[in-house]
């Protein structure tokens, strides 16, 4: 709690980072200029579509595959081992990875969409404020959907089969099998998965950072890319902290949503 009450502190303040023990207080100043601020407007916007996309890719993703690994098929078990190393690497090494893969240069992506008629002129996508959100999108995706994949899998090995193999004697076809059986089961673990992901998002730095450090133009730019450009690079540490705040509301608006829905979904059940 002493952190989380030294930032509220310090957002009503204009602290430097040169010499910190010097605060001036200024009340909702620090607020009021980040939300007149057109740049920071962007960068709020730019986290939504940021956290929505990773949350939708990662949790779909991760469905997808943990029902083709649900199935019987030979080499299975290596199938799920090698589905959980972009997870099991550290950030740094993804990171390191996909700008590899996409050097303008000898990466393989550019290849790639050259070969198939969508390569982007230059081939810099990381430098490109059109490609670089999509790009890091796409990274981020992958390194998290092994995570959603195995805990849905386990979900999935939970389906009661009786209530499948019922449901199958009874006419329903897949689809309507898994609506009715396999969805209702796994929906709790689904919504638990979607506010980790929304959370882990929200606070994702290393990768953005080590990938295009929130540029070009400011176009992958998120809250805790621009708190720590406030921070360290302009060393305002009350603009720092005001921008702290909006990300610790929007972490709690998400989970009284989460627990809005969940609740929701229990009388729906009952």
């Amino acid at each position: 709690m002493v952190p989380l009450v030294q930032e509220i502190f310090l957002s009503f303040t204009r602290t430097s980072l040169l010499n910190p023990t010097h605060s001036t207080w200024v009340g909702l100043d620090n607020f009021s200029h980040i939300f007149g601020d057109k740049d920071f407007r962007r960068t709020l916007l730019t986290t939504f579509i940021y956290v929505i996309v990773c949350v939708v890719g990662a949790v779909g993703s991760g469905l997808a595959v943990a029902l083709l690994l649900n199935k019987g098929f030979r080499g299975r078990g290596w199938a799920r081992a090698l589905v959980t190393i972009p997870w099991a690497a550290p950030g740094i090494a993804v990171a390191l990875i996909a700008t590899w893969m996409l050097n303008p240069d000898y990466g393989i992506v550019n290849r790639f969409l050259d070969a198939v008629g969508l390569g982007v002129p230059g081939g810099a996508i990381l430098d490109s404020p059109t490609y670089a959100l999509p790009a890091i999108l796409a990274t981020t995706i992958w390194q998290l959907f092994p995570f959603t994949s195995v805990v849905l899998l386990s979900a999935l090995q939970s389906v009661p089969s009786d209530l499948t193999e019922a449901a199958t004697v009874d006419g329903a076809g897949r689809w309507w099998t898994f609506r009715a059986v396999t969805w209702q089961v796994i929906k709790p673990t689904i919504g638990l998965l979607a506010i980790l992901m929304t959370i882990w998002s929200l606070r994702r730095f290393e990768l953005i950072w080590l990938m295009t450090k929130g540029g070009p133009v400011g176009a992958t730019e998120t809250l805790v890319i621009d708190l720590y450009s406030q921070a360290f690079d302009s060393k305002q540490l009350g603009s720092a902290a005001a921008i702290g705040m909006v990300g610790v509301v929007v972490s709690l608006i998400v989970v009284a949503g989460s627990r809005f829905v969940a609740r929701a979904a229990e009388r729906e059940a009952r």
